[in-house]
């Protein structure tokens, strides 16, 4: 049944009541009336009717004059014209102002009403088409807000997979919350040491969510971690046992869980009528991004644990091992073998070491073992020389290897001198009587991994370790012997005294050797 609401403009009461009567009431339109044009102008203006039935000669203002003043207003309503016989020519004037039809008077309701439906298809087409328009408008914006929804997820989904920083994640993530569910403000709340603690904040006045870290106390957030279920709270509920001001009128609210585990809580609110409340789709979505939260959370922690654990182990690695060849066997494939290449060496040993530790208690004498030693291989380390092994109260050091150095014999030299320095410095500190003696030596060797499948030592094999445990094995306490290849490698650089040849066990030739004194 027709809904269509028509104004009936006729100074005559019988017709109008006619036309209300037989004609509107028993097909379902609702209808006005008006006894003049003037009153019809001002219904018709005033309430939009679908259809106009308007009588042509009134008195005050006539219907082609009605037509006129809906012109000017830009008013466009179809009009059928009730004339009487003789009116046609201006029946047809009036065609270009909005009639679509005239009945002459009298007319039986018949007729009067095939002409109603004939004007009114019009209308109802346009009808149809605005609300097919209306329907396509949602439908778009429906869409263009599942596009920005999905957009925000997939953004997201790029950032956890990018970057294991909470600090910067946690905030892009109340971001997108905010986003997609049109909020104005956003924060997620972790459980961390059974308290409950804010991670990222989007407040109200900002443009974006920022990074923090502060204990919290959150009803919402702490019943939807302990109940792991997700909240919809109108305003209602949340001034429930609540007169403080400034409380919001809708929140959301879901966990954050991985592997069963509740992690925390993401959620949004809003404060403002404008803002609105939220509701089932919103809730989806921030499920959504809650799984994204929660698996940023799981790989962040296993990536920190593991990367602590990585620190640790390679500092503990380190405490063995030269830190140099801790990293070349973490970058690269160990392998047994080696290559020749040039390098410096330097032996130290204590003297007098052997007489100390038979008249002192043997924790005493790994006090000062450690004493010497510590500070000796802090220096080789220190000159960043690769420190291959202590052996008893000794140790054996090499430079340009694994890492090339411009400067290693220099750096080897430089670092003898150093260890004796030290040594004394031990000694009127702690009130030892003991010395380094040191051998320093440059040339070829085969530096690489020896050992076995299951254990293995980066070190430098060949004459020219022999020949530089030789000399420290010939030095007097206090006393650095270096080979001539030394002294003529510093030239300027180095003040030495020549000792002269000097056969050592194991060679055949005699080696010239000197006591290094100074370096610059």
């Amino acid at each position: 049944m027709a809904k269509e609401t028509v104004l009936v403009v006729d100074d005559g009461k019988d017709n109008r009541d006619f036309l209300v009567e037989y004609v509107l009431e028993p097909h379902g339109f609702r209808h006005l009336t008006a006894k003049d044009g003037e009153e019809g102008l001002k219904l018709a203006v005033q309430h939009k009717p679908d259809l106009i039935l308007l009588d042509l000669q009134m008195p005050s203002m006539n219907g082609k004059e009605v037509l006129e003043h809906l012109a000017i207003r830009n008013i466009e309503i179809p009009v059928i014209l009730m004339t009487f016989h003789g009116s046609e020519d201006i029946a047809i004037e009036v065609y270009r102002m909005g009639v679509k039809d005239y009945i002459k008077k009298p007319y039986y309701p018949d007729e009067m009403l095939d002409a109603m439906e004939r004007a009114l298809s019009e209308t109802r087409l346009r009808h149809e088409k605005d609300k097919l328009t209306n329907r396509i408008l949602q439908a778009n914006q429906e869409l263009q807000r599942r596009l920005k929804e999905f957009e925000a997820l997939y953004n997201i989904g790029k950032v956890v997979t990018s970057t294991m920083d909470l600090s910067k994640l946690l905030p892009q993530v109340v971001d997108a919350a905010v986003q997609i569910t049109d909020a104005e403000e956003g924060y997620i709340t972790l459980l961390e040491n059974k308290q409950l603690v804010r991670r990222a904040h989007k407040q109200p006045r900002l443009d974006r969510a920022q990074s923090v870290e502060k204990v919290v106390k959150d009803r919402v957030a702490g019943r939807v971690i302990m109940k792991n279920e997700a909240l919809l709270l109108s305003e209602e509920q949340l001034r429930r046992g609540n007169n403080k001001p400034g409380l919001p009128i809708s929140v959301a609210s879901v966990p954050l869980i991985i592997n069963e585990r509740v992690l925390g809580a993401l959620t949004a609110a809003n404060y403002s009528d404008k803002a609105g409340k939220f509701g089932k789709n919103d809730m989806v979505m921030l499920n959504a991004l809650s799984d994204y939260a929660a698996i940023a959370i799981e790989n962040s922690r296993n990536y920190n644990t593991i990367r602590d654990s990585s620190v640790k182990m390679r500092d503990t690695f380190e405490r063995f091992v030269a830190p140099s060849v801790v990293q070349q066997a973490l970058s690269d494939d160990v392998k047994l073998g080696g290559k020749r290449q040039e390098i410096s060496v330097v032996f130290a040993d204590i003297r007098g070491y052997t007489a100390f530790s038979e008249n002192a208690e043997p924790e005493k004498v790994l006090e000062m073992l450690n004493h010497y030693l510590h500070v000796a291989g802090g220096i080789i380390i220190g000159w960043e020389g690769t420190l291959d092994k202590f052996f008893g109260d000794g140790l054996m050091a090499i430079f340009n290897a694994p890492n090339k150095q411009a400067d290693y014999v220099h750096r080897a030299a430089e670092s003898a001198l150093a260890i004796i320095q030290a040594a004394q410095e031990i000694n009127q500190i702690y009130g030892y009587e003991l010395a380094y003696s040191v051998g320093v030596h440059v040339g070829e060797a085969v530096v690489g991994y020896i050992g076995t499948s299951y254990a293995v030592n980066y070190t430098a094999i060949g004459d020219t370790v022999n020949l530089a445990k030789r000399l420290q094995e010939t030095a007097a306490p206090n006393q650095i012997l270096v080979d001539e290849s030394v002294v003529k490698r510093l030239g300027a650089q180095v003040k030495a005294k020549l000792l002269g040849e000097i056969t050592v066990k194991g060679r055949s030739k005699p080696s010239k050797a000197y006591e290094l004194l100074e370096l610059k």
